[in-house]
Order: C-alpha cells, then structure tokens, then sequence
C-alpha cells in the first residue's frame, strides 16, 4: 500500500496553526485538566477548544497570543461541559471555574516553558537516572517493587528519586534563566 504523503507550504495558515497549537497542547491540557473532574471531559473539552481554534484561527490578528486565546476557548468550552454534566454531583461552580480559567491562561506561556525545559533536562541525565526515574514515576509504579527488583531499601530508592528530582530542578531553573536572559 502507497502512503501519500500531505505537503504544507510553510506561510500556510493551517502549518502556523498546527505549529502553535502542538506547542501549546500540553500546558493546555493541564489548564484544563484543573479545571474538569477526569480524562475522559478534559479528552473531550481539549477535542472542542481545538476544533474551535481552527475554525476561528483566522480571525486571531497576534499570532502571539496564541496560548491566551486558546486558553479563553477552552474556557468557554469547560463551561459547556459543566452545562452537559450539571446533573452531576462533582461539579465546580462556575464562578471557580473562571477564576482558574483566568489564572491558567496567563500561566499557559510559563508552564509550556517549564514543560520543555524539564523535557530537556530529563533527556541530559545520564540514561540509568533517567530509566528510573521515568520508571518509578509511571502510572502504576510501585517504589516497593522497584527497591526489591534493583535490590535496594525502599529508603535508599526514594533518597536517590530525591537527589535526582533536585538536578532537575536545578538543570529547570538554569534553563529557565538562560531564556530569560536571551
């Protein structure tokens, strides 16, 4: 079978669109992640803000804003599927809803920051430090079978989880520092 492959020219709205919307995603989904009650409507409110986005993307004049303005779609489209879902019983009032709307939007740019730097320094650590890392804290670990399989105290596993979580903090912070100054 022959795989065709799509061609986009690079002034293309719809390659500006993708560009931005790929690189913003992932601190939009934890924007909206706080906001809904689980993954399955924060699935289904990412689906909406992002078909939403593309239909209205042309009518978007700073390109800049981009993560704002997506953030204030996703907004509106937390408020609907706390319409749809009204009848349940854990549900936040709307009034909380727009204030974490308002303060995630204007965090969107800096937690997309932190989320690329911790990517990046995740990949400089040595590759033993990062397998486990990534390891312990996938869904499901359990720190005490990962002691016993490494043949380790549970103690020692979670000082050494420690140590590496603080050279990620601290390889974040330089980052961060090096794009702020440039």
């Amino acid at each position: 079978m022959e795989t065709s492959h799509i061609t986009i020219p690079p002034n293309d709205p719809t390659a500006d669109y993708l560009r931005q919307w790929t690189h913003y995603a992932p601190a939009l989904r934890a924007f909206v992640r706080a906001c809904v009650r689980n993954e399955s409507e924060a699935d289904e409110v990412m689906q909406e803000t992002s078909v939403v986005a593309w239909r209205k993307f042309s009518t978007l004049a700073d390109h800049a804003r981009f993560p704002q303005w997506t953030a204030a779609i996703a907004r509106y489209e937390i408020l609907a599927a706390r319409r749809r879902h009204a009848r349940e019983r854990l549900v936040l009032d709307e009034d909380i809803v727009a204030k974490v709307a308002d303060e995630g939007a204007e965090e969107m740019p800096v937690r997309g920051a932190q989320l690329a730097a911790l990517e990046d320094c995740i990949a400089k650590l040595p590759r033993e430090r990062r397998d486990l890392a990534l390891t312990a804290y996938a869904p499901g670990a359990s720190i005490k079978s990962l002691a016993a399989q490494m043949g380790r105290t549970e103690g020692s596993l979670y000082q050494l989880l420690a140590r590496i979580r603080q050279e990620l903090l601290r390889c974040i912070e330089r980052t961060l520092a090096r794009e702020a100054q440039a």
